[in-house]
């Protein structure tokens, strides 16, 4: 920015010397949280444990769902917002907001933390990242940071900051130490991913998304140590419903208190499951109904369609011949049924490459994300 363009005043209150952490390495450390805090992180994961059971057995029609939810909500958090509609349509390659795309990179990261939880290092970590800001940032994806980086105070520069992260030179040497931190067993996987999410957003190794790559790294070490096994509990709708606690317990992590963290977590990991047991009832109701009211054959594709439709509320005629088995031209034939009944509707108007809703999945999941944004009495 050319000087000129700034203020006296600014540039002023921006020369100088500024003080960036020094944060301390944590591979061997000891760090321990009170006894009420570790009982509640001990329930919180036996909940996650059986809320992950108890869907075992229908992983196809909401596992999609559950992690669609949880990228979204932790988007939220960083105040990109989406409606479900929008998300699905920009999932199909149809984004027209720059918010939904990035949800839609939010999947792709949350999918990435999943599949490589099992080679949990620093290129993973740099995968989830590259997957989360491919689309829409694509010079920093995948990339530590070079610069320096600051939160709160001026966009101009890190004097008056909140808070500032360590210089970039420390940031290699930094992930390996929590690498290391991360692979140990001798702590709960709770209690683990919170302090490797704290330490992760401490050391704040990029230049955005550090805290939707923060979060998904969460969801890798849930299932490294398998609390889950199938689905993805989505914390971050629980986290959503007390975000200044949340930010509050970061900031207290970095003055030396962990167990507002670990606290927050297992809260937020509480209070996502008995969202997320809404979600799935209101699911299995909307299903319920379209048996009643769609006239089909009982091995007719229209029912496969159906199933779809839990996962991926938006559909085109190349995603229904994709995951229904059908050819394209056949695509509409296997709608037909649901069209009739209602269940589906047009919505795209256009001749060719048309796009069709499941309105009553679209309105479960948008009631969701209104749930998890509702803020708690007092928070």
């Amino acid at each position: 920015m050319p000087p000129d363009a700034v203020p006296r005043s600014v540039r002023q209150r921006h020369s100088g010397p500024y003080r960036a952490a020094i944060v301390p390495r944590i591979a061997t450390s000891t760090l321990t949280v009170d006894g009420a805090t570790a009982a509640l992180a001990d329930e919180a994961s036996r909940e996650v444990t059986r809320f992950d059971a108890q869907l075992g057995g229908e992983v196809a029609p909401f596992a999609s769902v559950l992690l669609r939810s949880e990228s979204a909500s932790s988007s939220q958090i960083e105040q990109l917002t989406a409606g479900a509609k929008a998300i699905a349509v920009a999932e199909l390659g149809n984004g027209t907001t720059r918010n939904a795309v990035s949800v839609v990179g939010n999947v792709r990261a949350m999918r990435a933390a999943l599949d490589l939880a099992g080679e949990l290092d620093p290129t993973s970590i740099l995968a989830m990242h590259a997957a989360l800001l491919e689309e829409v940032e694509p010079a920093i994806a995948g990339r530590w940071r070079t610069e320096q980086v600051w939160i709160g105070g001026s966009s101009y520069g890190p004097h008056g900051a909140a808070f500032v992260p360590p210089v970039a030179d420390d940031v290699p040497d930094l992930i390996d130490d929590l690498i290391a931190f991360a692979r140990r067993d001798d702590i709960p996987p709770l209690v683990l991913a919170a302090l490797v999410h704290a330490q992760f957003e401490t050391i704040h190794p990029f230049p955005d998304g550090n805290g939707r790559t923060g979060r998904a790294l969460i969801h890798a070490l849930l299932r490294r140590y398998e609390l889950t096994r199938a689905v993805t509990v989505p914390v971050s709708a629980g986290l959503l419903t007390d975000v200044d606690g949340y930010f509050a317990a970061l900031t207290a992590y970095r003055e030396g208190d962990p167990t507002g963290i670990v606290a927050a977590l297992a809260n937020g990991a509480l209070e996502a499951i008995v969202n997320a047991r809404q979600l799935v009832a209101d699911l299995h109701q909307v299903r319920a109904r379209w048996d009643d009211v769609v006239v089909a054959r009982r091995d007719a594709a229209a029912w496969r369609v159906a199933d779809l439709l839990l996962r991926h509320p938006v559909i085109d005629a190349a995603t229904i011949a994709r995951d229904v088995g059908v050819a394209p031209s056949n695509a509409l034939r296997a709608l037909e049924p649901l069209l009739a009944a209602g269940v589906v509707t047009e919505f795209s108007g256009r001749a060719r490459n048309r796009l069709w809703q499941a309105r009553e999945v679209l309105a479960a999941v948008d009631a969701f994300a209104a749930r998890a944004g509702r803020r708690r009495p007092g928070s």
